[in-house]
């Protein structure tokens, strides 16, 4: 071992002592040389970040596609339909990309450049801010400076953690999308995750079912500093109704809360009772945040391109402004969104790209309905796939994530496991509606074949 030289036995160290917190000192003479020493560290000296230690295995969708990959190489032959991820599969509107390859074109030119090149406001272009204050909140007390465009409603929602900071109380709805509870678990607003409950310490969980009409008991979070509330909800798909949302904010400013309201899917929204903002109930603009996205409105999932309404009339404890501090925060981490997204988050809002959106989201509307009605052809009992995307289907008793595996295995089709959703959401898959539409008829036959009852 020590005939080595220091360069062979640096090499040595680091393949044979990685993972083990190591000195090495190498001080015997080497032919014709001074004596040196050779220090090996294998490890830093820097702790791992104990929340994120809190967490448990991966994030859930990653997580979906490893175990698809997993039967694809055990299974190369099997025809894999998707209906697990929420990503959309049809193409962005041609008035869309048209507008986005012109803005790319034009970044090209002096005067294009020199107009929308190079860094842009983190706040968001001032025309695409007017815009969405226009097309979504011209009814309700909201400015465009109230608005901030982004990069996506999950970013947001991780940064709008950030702001808030740790040693915070949080609820959530159960079943509800996991980034609320992760980042809140990461942020440090939780205690350790308890196997029994499956549940993290700390976190109000509000159980949403069809017994409550997927509506919680909002008492449960009478102590609650910050509430994540999704309508329409993600992954049960149920649109929560005016009176609902009434008792909702009535709850917050009774309490002092604050709710983080996520309306990424208020797009698919039907039904007249069901609002499709927040801001519509008199006094939201004074207890919450509403986050929102293009990717479930003109298929943005991978091109990013969201926004995040936060009202004037919202204040802290001591008196001061959300907003400023919302503000300070997307100036320091954000330098926003891409200028070809934002020329395309305009044409969306154009007249032409409203229609394009509307066609398309009836498109996947269409979807849902198919895997509604397959499933309760099925004599399952299936909610959502109405004013939403997504079909949550009830396999009562049974464990969400063998059902998910039976399905991969027997049908080559990939659901969604309730449970990655909360402990409330096991005995249930979830079904997403965006696929192509041969596919959506392919899975409904394969399903029928093997889970009719």
């Amino acid at each position: 071992f020590f005939t080595r030289t220091p360069t062979s036995m640096h090499s040595y160290l680091l393949s044979n002592f990685v993972g083990a917190r190591c000195d090495v000192r190498h001080a015997l003479p080497v032919k014709g040389r001074h004596r040196k020493a050779v220090i090996v560290q294998a490890n830093s000296k820097v702790p791992r970040n104990p929340n994120i230690a809190k967490l448990q295995a991966g994030y859930l969708f990653p997580e979906i596609n490893r175990i698809k990959t997993k039967h694809l190489e055990e299974n190369p032959d099997a025809k894999i339909i998707s209906l697990g991820i929420g990503d959309t599969t049809e193409p962005i509107p041609q008035p869309i990309t048209k507008a986005m390859a012109a803005a790319a074109e034009n970044l090209g030119t002096i005067d294009g450049y020199s107009q929308y090149g190079g860094y842009g406001a983190e706040q968001g272009q001032a025309p695409l801010r007017e815009k969405l204050a226009e097309r979504f909140y011209a009814d309700v007390n909201i400015q465009a400076s109230d608005i901030f465009v982004s990069d996506g409603s999950k970013c947001d929602i991780s940064r709008l953690q950030m702001m808030f900071g740790g040693n915070r109380s949080v609820a959530v709805q159960d079943p509800s999308y996991p980034a609320y509870v992760d980042s809140s678990v990461m942020i440090g607003n939780t205690e350790t995750y308890d196997e029994a409950s499956k549940q993290y310490g700390d976190i109000v969980y509000l159980a949403c079912s069809s017994d409550n009409d997927f509506f919680p008991n909002l008492a449960l979070a009478k102590d609650a500093e910050l509430i994540f509330f999704c309508s329409p909800n993600n992954p049960t798909g149920a649109a929560a109704t005016r009176e609902q949302l009434t008792e909702l904010v009535k709850h917050a400013k009774e309490t002092g809360s604050i709710i983080i309201y996520d309306a990424a899917y208020s797009i698919y929204i039907s039904n007249p009772d069901c609002p499709k903002t927040i801001f519509e109930i008199p006094g939201a603009d004074e207890c919450c945040i509403e986050t929102c996205s293009f990717s479930k409105y003109a298929g943005f999932t991978g091109l990013r391109l969201g926004w995040t309404v936060v009202p004037e009339q919202l204040k802290f404890m001591d008196g001061s402004l959300v907003k400023n501090d919302w503000n300070r925060l997307m100036s320091t981490s954000f330098n926003g969104a891409s200028n070809i997204a934002q020329a395309g988050g305009m044409a969306c809002l154009s007249d032409e790209g409203m229609k394009a959106m509307s066609d398309l989201v009836s498109f996947y509307k269409e979807n849902a309905l198919i895997l509604k009605e397959t499933f309760e052809e099925m004599g399952y009992d299936v909610y959502g796939g109405t004013d939403a995307p997504y079909v949550w289907v009830s396999f009562t008793g049974r464990d969400s994530w063998e059902v998910f595996t039976e399905v991969l295995t027997k049908c080559d089709i990939v659901v969604t496991p309730g449970s990655g959703f909360g402990p409330a959401g096991d005995g249930f898959i979830r079904c997403s509606a965006f696929g192509h539409r041969a596919n959506i008829l392919d899975a409904a036959q394969r399903l029928k074949e093997t889970f009719s009852k």
